[in-house]
C-alpha cells in the first residue's frame, strides 16, 4: 500500500460501510471482504474474547454517571466487545491524591457491578510520590486491578515517573500512558508524552510493558508509529476518533501485529470500524482484538 506523509493525501474510511457493519457486533472479527459470510460469522464462536484496552468510566460528579456506565456496557454488547479495561479520570484540577484514590475506588465498585466485563487500571499522579505507589499496590494486590493508567501530569521521561514504572514491573502489570504528537504545542497539556518519549522509557526499562495510547487521538499518527519501531516493549492502542484509512495497517506493518492492541477510548463505533476495515488475516485480526491484550493480562499469572 502506498502511503504519503502528507495529511492532505490521506483517505478516510467510508463511514456507512465501516460503522454500520461494525454496529452489528457479530461481524467484528471479519474484514470487509469477509462480511458476505454473514451466517458463518454470526454463528462462529470466538476462541478469545474481544478486549477494549482503553476505556473510561464516568466521574461520580456527573449526576447520571450510573446511566452512562450502563450505556458503555450496552454499547460494548452491541459491538461484540467482551471486556473493557477502564480507568476513571478526575476532572478536578489541580487534582489531589485523594481525588485519584476516589476515582480508583469507583472503578473497583464498577468491577464488582460488571464482574468479568470491567477490568481496572489504577489511575495515579506520579507526583504524589508514596501515596501514588501505595494506591497502585492496593489496587493491584487487594482489588484485582490489571494495570496502571498515567495521564499528562508529567512527561513519562521525568524521573518522578520512574518509581511507578518500577512498581509496575514488580507487580507484573502494564502501564497505559496518555500520548500524542501534534504539529504545535497543546496549551492545556504542556507535559504530554509522545511515542518518542514512550520509546525512550521503554529502553530505560526493558522489563516494563508500556501501552502508547490512542494512535488515532489526533496529531501525527504516522510519526507516532515510526517513533515506536525499535521499542519492542511498547505496545500501541488503536483508539481515538481519527479514522484515516491505513492507521491499523501501517501499525501492523511497521511494528508487528503482536504489539497492536484494540482500543476505543469512548469512540466505540470508530474504534471497531478501524480494526474491521484493516486488511488483516483472521488470525492477526483476533490478535489485535484481544489475543495480544490477553497476553498482557496473563503477566501476573
Amino acid at each position: 500500500m502506498e502511503r504519503s506523509g502528507s495529511v492532505t493525501r490521506r483517505c478516510f474510511l467510508g463511514t456507512s460501510a465501516a460503522v454500520s457493519v461494525a454496529l452489528a457486533g457479530r461481524y467484528l472479527g471479519s474484514s470487509p471482504d469477509e462480511a458476505g459470510a454473514a451466517e458463518t460469522d454470526a454463528t462462529r464462536k470466538r476462541e478469545e474474547p474481544v478486549i477494549d484496552c482503553h476505556a473510561h468510566l464516568t466521574h461520580h460528579s456527573s449526576a447520571n454517571y450510573a446511566e452512562r456506565d450502563r450505556s458503555l456496557i450496552e454499547a460494548a454488547d452491541k459491538l461484540g466487545i467482551d471486556q473493557l479495561c477502564c480507568s476513571l479520570l478526575t476532572p478536578k484540577r489541580p487534582a489531589t491524591a485523594e481525588g485519584f484514590r476516589e476515582c480508583n475506588v469507583w472503578v473497583a465498585e464498577a468491577m464488582k457491578e460488571y464482574s468479568g466485563r470491567v477490568l481496572g487500571y489504577c489511575y495515579v499522579n506520579p507526583g504524589c510520590g508514596r501515596e501514588a505507589l501505595d494506591d497502585i499496590r492496593r489496587c493491584v494486590e487487594d482489588r484485582g486491578f490489571m494495570g496502571v493508567k498515567l495521564y499528562n501530569e508529567h512527561k513519562c521521561t521525568e524521573p518522578v515517573v520512574f518509581p511507578v514504572v518500577e512498581l509496575a514491573i514488580e507487580l507484573r502489570v502494564p502501564i497505559l500512558h496518555h500520548a500524542g504528537h501534534g504539529h504545535r504545542p497543546i496549551p492545556n497539556q504542556p507535559n504530554i508524552s509522545d511515542g518518542g518519549d514512550l520509546a525512550e522509557l521503554g529502553r530505560r526499562y526493558p522489563e516494563a510493558r508500556l501501552i502508547c495510547a490512542h494512535v488515532g487521538g489526533g496529531g501525527d499518527w504516522e510519526w507516532t508509529i515510526k517513533a515506536l519501531r525499535h521499542a519492542d516493549n511498547v505496545f500501541l492502542d488503536t483508539s481515538g476518533s481519527v479514522t484515516d484509512e491505513g492507521i491499523v495497517d501501517m501499525a501492523v506493518e511497521m511494528l508487528g501485529v503482536d504489539r497492536i492492541l484494540f482500543g476505543c477510548d469512548m469512540s466505540m463505533t470508530a474504534g471497531v470500524g478501524k480494526v474491521r476495515a484493516a486488511r488483516l488475516s483472521p488470525e492477526d485480526r483476533q490478535k489485535v482484538l484481544g489475543g495480544n491484550m490477553m497476553q498482557l493480562l496473563k503477566m501476573r499469572g
